[in-house]
């Protein structure tokens, strides 16, 4: 876990699942497969196994733990919707979304038809809820363009696209039952580069739509010089968040105790470190 997060749009990061698997292009330079790979073989290391997917069962509580309101993304250095993923292990981290509902959850996905078919049925529970934001990544026409086809499908109460690393213009499409849009370049090493005019376009369709834009990043291979200024200016749009009370500390841990109770299978010692 991080609660410092560098990652512009959001507070802290949270992993109770490790590790992919590339299915589209947009995995092709994946930030968190290089950062986990520099770890593979380091003993006692959260990344020994690098990028190879796992659950982290005692990671399910985690949220609970934090009296801090944040703005917490689920799964940064992995897909909560991999098919690796039991249903049953992924209904839990949604029923401890639900419970520490003092923050504000950014769940992002390019399995977004089975986002789509959870939320229909077993995440119904949590797809209303308007503390955790459902997202799809969206990188071009092809593969990226789809996927908010079936996030509309969801029906979430908060649905966003994050269109990063853009690749490609893709034209104007639906925003229709799209509350937040983040729109960024590729980073680092062998980065494909975004052209001003595609996200100029995005740009227009949600001030046409009226949907919050956020500009993250130009990117390149040093992204830190090239900056996340858009005609001068900085777009840090986002939803309206909701407050709810933090409980006592005593009900946290309750609640904590419980969660991690509702998976049985417990981690091996060598992942047993925090990510």
């Amino acid at each position: 876990m991080s609660t410092n997060s560098k990652i512009e749009w959001t507070d802290a990061t949270w992993n109770p699942v490790r590790g992919c698997t590339k299915i589209s292009p947009g995995c092709a330079h994946c930030y968190a497969e290089t950062f986990a790979e520099r770890f593979r073989g380091v003993p006692g290391h959260p990344y020994e196994l690098g990028f190879d997917l796992r659950i982290v069962p005692e990671k399910i509580a985690e949220p609970l733990t934090w009296s801090k309101p944040q703005m917490v993304f689920v799964n940064s250095m992995s897909d909560l919707f991999h098919k690796a993923v039991p249903d049953e292990y992924i209904e839990i981290v949604a029923r401890v979304m639900v419970a520490a509902n003092w923050h504000t959850y950014q769940v992002l996905t390019k399995r977004s038809d089975r986002l789509r078919d959870l939320l229909r049925t077993k995440l119904s529970f949590a797809a209303s809820a308007p503390h955790i934001w459902w997202g799809v990544s969206v990188e071009n026409r092809k593969h990226g363009l789809p996927r908010t086809m079936h996030l509309r499908e969801a029906r979430p109460q908060v649905a966003f696209l994050s269109i990063e690393p853009l690749l490609e213009d893709l034209g104007d499409f639906d925003l229709d039952g799209i509350d937040w849009v983040i729109v960024g370049g590729e980073s680092g090493p062998g980065a494909r580069l975004m052209q001003a005019e595609w996200v100029h376009r995005i740009r227009s369709l949600c001030q046409r739509d009226k949907v919050p834009f956020f500009f993250k990043q130009w990117g390149g291979v040093r992204k830190s010089s090239t900056g996340r200024h858009l005609d001068g200016q900085t777009f840090d749009a986002m939803p309206p968040t909701t407050r709810n009370e933090v409980p006592s500390s005593s009900l946290r841990k309750e609640l904590a105790a419980e969660y991690l109770a509702m998976w049985p299978r417990r981690p091996s010692r060598k992942n047993r470190r925090t990510a």
